[in-house]
């Protein structure tokens, strides 16, 4: 923790200079969501859908803090984590509550979402640094066929393909690097790494799309900006492997604060000192008075943190939707960085692309750095809520080392980080109606009268519980009837 042990009570600041201080939770919760849901998924949903999809980014980003800081009141007040929170909603129970196992399930596809995120690292290091130079020497080769099979007919020679080693051995260096930061260190070491390394990708993103709008050919229209503000679908390509409408409601379980992320955060408040200066729970005024002071201070670090990842989520979406969807580039597979790389072409030029190469090893580090750590915090509590008996220091150390080197694994296995990343935010999304309803009873069961919010609040937080039932719904329908013919 930050503060020291000795310390526990305390009264929370009431002036900015302060509040300002006591804020890093939710700097830790975005650098877990920019690699993944920004720089990936963002951009290959702006790469399929053009600005047609503008208004579901910045809903996907606004419409879930209410129900994150909803999370985090009763997390402060009661001093429990997320899990759990969870196992004390209603419903059926096999040793623990279906919220959890709920949980469970989207929590092993969020691990091999990992291994996407540390593959595209690899990949980026493997473009700047080759070992080998096998995988250069492979994304020439696509190329190269891409080119001379521009508008084949369908029985052309097959695209090159196979297994490289390049990216795998830069994944497995990244992956050592992690467990080595994690084992040794503690929250600050988490929030200070997270905070340098988002800022800069996200300041060097933010130019680039202000530097397009001084060239004519790439820059947007006020049309273009209304358009993409209007509550329309996007039409469906029979180019792209999926429909633009599954890659952006896959985008939507992760962009702002995915399902990961919301669970986390709580326990990234409850590291940060929180609830523990709130005290322990009292029937007084004097508590209900820090209790209330505290979730100001998380308020607005949840609502700051909400603001910087709106707009690094929006600048990267318009990357996608006007430099990638305007020459038909849709990022996948081996060429999946190598294709983001283009959108800081018309900007920097080729001269910079290495810029771009270890921006973007920067933010999917970042992600993959704070996202194992919120993993492993998170299933020490589920180890014990499932009744296991295991000193939590231990628990999170142990699964600060076991979750990336399993993230690494997957990568070995599975060699598509675009493909693992979508579905990771498919099944987050599926989550997202679950941590609404059980937001609902935290709010109206679990609640004291004390530090209830107002009605303002609770529109808010319905329509935040909305909107996150609306997405996981339709994926759910969606699938269900692509399985049974629908």
């Amino acid at each position: 923790m930050t503060e020291s042990d000795t310390t526990t009570v305390k009264e929370a600041p009431t002036h900015i200079g302060g509040i300002i201080r006591h804020m890093g939770p939710g700097a830790v919760t975005a650098a877990a969501i920019v690699g993944s849901g920004e720089l990936v998924a963002t951009t290959k949903t702006g790469a399929q859908a053009g600005m047609a999809l503008l208004w579901l980014i910045i809903i996907g980003c606004v419409i879930k803090v209410f129900t994150q800081i909803e999370i985090g009141r009763y997390a402060i007040s009661s001093g429990k984590g997320t899990l759990r929170a969870l196992n004390e909603v209603p419903g059926p129970k096999v040793r623990v509550r279906w919220t959890v196992w709920f949980w469970l399930i989207m929590f092993v596809f969020g691990l091999f979402q990992l291994g996407g995120v540390v593959h595209g690292a690899g990949q980026t290091l493997a473009l700047s640094f080759p070992i080998t130079g096998d995988y250069l020497e492979l994304l020439d080769s696509q190329e190269a066929w891409d080119v001379a099979n521009a508008g084949a007919v369908s029985d052309a020679t097959a695209r090159p393909d196979g297994t490289t080693n390049d990216d795998v051995l830069w994944s497995g260096i990244i992956t050592l690097i992690t467990v080595a930061m994690l084992a040794w260190g503690r929250y600050a070491l988490v929030e200070v790494a997270t905070i340098c390394m988002v800022a800069f990708f996200t300041l060097m993103t933010l130019f680039c799309v202000i530097a397009l709008q001084f060239k004519p050919e790439w820059m947007l229209s006020l049309h273009d900006i209304l358009g993409g503000l209007q509550f329309r679908l996007p039409p469906v390509s029979d180019q792209l492997a999926q429909s633009p409408m599954i890659t952006a409601l896959a985008t939507f379980g992760i962009i702002g604060v995915g399902a990961n992320e919301l669970i986390a955060y709580p326990y990234w408040c409850l590291e940060k000192g929180y609830g523990k200066y709130a005290g322990p729970k009292e029937e007084t005024d004097a508590w209900y008075r820090r209790a209330a002071g505290w979730m100001r201070v998380m308020r607005w670090d949840a609502f700051v943190s909400m603001g910087v990842y709106t707009l690094s989520t929006i600048a990267f979406y318009i990357l996608g939707a006007t430099v990638l969807y305007r020459q038909g580039l849709d990022p996948s597979g081996e060429s999946m960085i190598k294709t983001l790389g283009e959108m800081y072409l018309p900007v920097f030029g080729p001269e910079a692309e290495i810029f771009f190469f270890l921006g973007a090893f920067v933010v999917l580090f970042s992600t993959f750095f704070a996202a194992s750590a919120s993993h492993a915090r998170v299933a020490s509590d589920a180890v014990n809520v499932f009744g296991f008996s295991v000193a939590r220091e231990t628990m999170v150390r142990a699964f600060s080392i076991g979750f990336p080197i399993f993230a690494f694994i997957v990568i070995i296995v599975w060699r598509n980080p675009v493909q693992l990343i979508i579905l990771g935010g498919l099944m987050q999304a599926l989550m997202l109606p679950v941590l609404g309803v059980s937001t609902l009873y935290f709010r109206y069961r679990r609640t004291d009268t004390e530090l209830k919010p107002g009605t303002a609040w609770d529109i808010c937080l319905w329509l935040s519980v909305i909107g996150l039932t609306v997405a996981g719904g339709w994926i759910l329908v969606n699938k269900l009837s692509s399985v049974f013919g629908g």
